[in-house]
């Protein structure tokens, strides 16, 4: 691999003896891992019978190496949501985000969704997760991740950081920044990224950084934590970012957090272009974190864990500009207080009143039980389409959402049409009537094909190896495959 001039010179003056060792990390094969998902997996159950040779990451619980034999992209359990391939280094900073269930949490630039669905690992469903990207065609590959992972409790939104900014006050507990970057970091594993590289671009680069720290900033509650990372070695948009925003907001600090065998601290002389040296230093920028290809089984990362001073008041619930979103409860319908009159200008409600009795119908027919309503912010229609939406939900007014919440299905004329979401939340215990698949059935009904088999008629979780994989619906001896067509492989 070629490396640009400008790169290699600057870092052969950053790591001086050690340059040699990182110049000969680029001639060896880049690590690959995947991060099992505790919502559907057990983990020692499933190194057991995944069949993939795998070796723990150290700062990923459910993370693990394979081997390059191995290939997890084509079994069906990654179609099944079982694991989620990611980078084992990228891993890192959703770990040290130290996400708990109940909290608000936002994952800032979250696009594909590696760190967003790790994060909600860490939540088991509980709270409210709201994933952003600004990049519409990459807000759209977040949602189907988000979806393929089984999460319930995500909100997932195609804004500018700015625009959240405006609607959020001092409102989450957490908030992950995964910068974009010059992504030196990648260019073992993304040669384009080593093409597209330039001094310029950096520094455009660092200045988008500040920006959006600046929003996250605002966002974040008295005593939360902000978990900030880039994929590049350039200083000005590591040691240098941590030392502009402190600069900007003396009511954070960086913590100091343990490191990982092969992990090193961040280099305070690396920002004194940013300021007065003893200020610098007092911004204790050796608490930050670097990642070294040729210091670990990774590519290249950086992060902080940064502290917002004060603390909040039992209760504290922040702000939101639209309020929280009110879904509808099943006991409102039964009791007769869901319906409304034709001049109640709550059309959300309107509607939902109008299809949860549908719903209602295939959940007694389909789920063992009903789902968890109470616990969490209620059922509400987003077009003619069907969410269970998380307790305490900001309001969907005023903001571009691609998922409120779980995607419970459609509400068509007469009937309900369950989503592959519901389908990929739901384990085999969930249902009354599933079938199980072997052989070389899964890669069929991932292909799109029908299947037979004899049983009542109704819908079916079609499993593997007690994964879910999507619906089936059978009538006659005929299972009609319902595994979405923008998914299929054939």
């Amino acid at each position: 691999m070629k490396l640009p001039k400008e790169f290699e010179e600057r870092m052969q003056g950053m790591l001086g003896e050690a340059y040699p060792a990182f110049l000969h990390s680029y001639e060896e094969n880049k690590y690959q891992a995947l991060r099992m998902n505790p919502w559907k997996a057990e983990k020692k159950s499933f190194r057991e019978k995944c069949g993939f040779h795998l070796r723990e990451v150290p700062w990923e619980t459910n993370g693990f190496y394979y081997d390059s034999d191995d290939q997890p992209g084509k079994h069906p359990w990654h179609e099944a949501g079982a694991y989620y391939i990611q980078e084992p280094s990228a891993m890192a900073p959703a770990a040290y985000l130290e996400a708990k269930p109940g909290e608000r949490i936002l994952d800032l630039c979250a696009a594909p969704g590696g760190k967003t669905t790790q994060i909600a690992a860490y939540m088991k469903g509980q709270g409210i997760l709201v994933c952003n990207e600004i990049h519409p065609a990459r807000a759209k590959i977040l949602s189907e991740n988000v979806e393929r992972m089984g999460i319930p409790n995500a909100m997932v939104t195609n804004e500018s950081p700015q625009k959240l900014a405006e609607v959020f006050d001092e409102y989450f507990d957490r908030i992950l920044v995964d910068a974009p970057c010059s992504g030196e970091g990648m260019f073992r594993k993304n040669e384009e990224a080593c093409d597209e590289w330039s001094p310029e671009n950096v520094q455009i680069c660092a200045e988008r950084q500040d920006e959006i720290l600046d929003c996250a900033a605002s966002m974040l509650r008295p005593g939360g934590r902000i978990v900030y990372s880039t994929c590049t070695f350039a200083p000005a948009e590591n040691e240098g970012s941590m030392a502009r925003f402190l600069t900007r907001h003396p009511e954070y600090e960086l913590l100091e957090v343990s490191l990982c065998e092969g992990m090193e601290h961040g280099v305070p002389a690396w920002a004194y272009s940013y300021g007065d040296e003893e200020k610098i230093n007092r911004m204790h920028l050796e608490r930050t974190i670097r990642l070294w290809p040729h210091k670990l089984q990774g590519e290249g990362h950086y992060l902080a864990v940064l502290q917002k001073a004060g603390e909040v008041p039992e209760g504290y619930e922040g702000f939101v500009k639209y309020g929280l979103e009110q879904g509808i409860r099943r006991e409102d319908i039964l009791s007769g207080n869901g319906k409304k009159s034709s001049k109640n200008k709550n059309t959300q409600k309107n509607k939902a009143a109008e299809g949860l009795k549908i719903f209602l119908e295939f959940e007694q027919e389909t789920l063992q039980q009903k789902l968890p309503d109470t616990e969490n912010g209620g059922l509400l229609t987003f077009g003619d389409q069907l969410y269970l939406i998380p307790k305490g939900m900001p309001s969907i007014h005023g903001l571009r959402v691609l998922r409120p919440g779980l995607h419970l299905g459609t509400l068509k004329k007469e009937r309900f049409e369950p989503s592959h979401a519901l389908a990929l939340h739901l384990k085999e215990e969930d249902v009354i009537r599933s079938m199980p698949l072997t052989g070389s059935e899964p890669q069929a009904f991932i292909n799109g094909q029908t299947l037979n088999y004899e049983g009542e008629k109704g819908w079916y979780l079609i499993t593997v190896d007690g994964y879910s994989l999507g619906w089936g619906k059978l009538a006659g001896q005929v299972m009609k495959n319902h595994y979405p067509k923008g998914l299929r492989k054939g």
